[in-house]
């Protein structure tokens, strides 16, 4: 009897992490599910009548290496040795850099959305290569493509994303372990719903996790969710600097730590 995939999700709690553990759980994988408020995890898993049997809740955080690596290890304990892992745990906060308390607010997100993203991956690459298969999933965003006012910290922290899941690509060819890095635009989740700016192309939780779910399957080594916001990426990517900042310029920023 074939034991059914297993899937490891971080930031599963909300939003596309919680989007994409029921895209796969419908897709027929056993659930491996990861973030600090596990209780919304457990609500969710009963609201939507998970077999008991399918699933696991792991408390951790990210941001502290030790707490994502025990999850990790837990998790090959427990379930065995995933297919796919999500890193998919991220935060998104303005900044100011005349303002103190921002350099913290950097640091907490490079915590988060890079570090964390290496120590999620940390307890499964060598077994993953080892087997000869697997999947590491990068959650990066189409802000990685451009610096925007106020949005110093996403934006260069999912740039790194990017950077980061490209190197480990390079160096995990040829395993048959695939790295894969997918670049949401605007998803209608917790995390967008507090924008003060025009979010064009907003895509449904579910729509992107289905298409996320299709492309982790082909081992896509890249990939924009929705296509519609690549073709702006790379509008982006190509305009000569001077063009962006006039372009920029009277945007509303991404809201500080703090702000209301």
């Amino acid at each position: 009897m074939t034991t059914s995939p297993l899937v490891f999700i971080t930031g599963a709690s909300s939003g596309i992490g919680q989007a994409l553990a029921a895209s796969f759980y419908d897709a027929g994988y056993r659930l491996a599910l990861v973030a600090r408020r596990t209780g919304e995890i457990e609500s969710w898993a009963s609201a939507r009548q998970l077999g008991a049997d399918r699933y696991r809740v792991y408390g951790a955080d990210v941001a502290q290496t030790d707490s994502i690596v025990a999850a990790g290890n837990a998790c090959i304990e427990q379930q065995g040795l995933p297919d796919v892992v999500i890193a998919n745990a991220g935060i998104s906060v303005g900044i100011d850099t005349g303002e103190r308390e921002d350099i913290d607010v950097m640091a907490r997100t490079f915590a988060t959305n890079n570090v964390g993203l290496m120590a999620t991956f940390h307890p499964f690459v060598r077994a993953m290569v080892r087997r000869g298969s697997g999947r590491l999933v990068g959650i990066g965003s189409v802000a990685s493509i451009r610096g925007l006012p106020g949005h110093g910290a996403y934006c260069a922290s999912k740039a790194g994303v990017v950077a980061y899941c490209e190197s480990l690509r390079g160096e995990l060819h040829g395993s048959g372990v695939k790295v894969v890095t997918l670049c949401p635009g605007y998803i209608d989740t917790p995390l967008t719903q507090g924008n003060r700016y025009g979010m064009p192309f907003l895509m449904k939780a579910e729509d992107f996790a289905n298409q996320a779910l299709r492309a982790i399957e082909a081992g896509t080594s890249y990939r924009v969710i929705p296509w519609q916001m690549g073709v702006v990426a790379k509008i982006m990517r190509m305009l000569p600097n001077a063009v962006l900042d006039r372009a920029v310029q009277g945007r509303e920023r991404k809201k500080r730590s703090g702000e209301a």
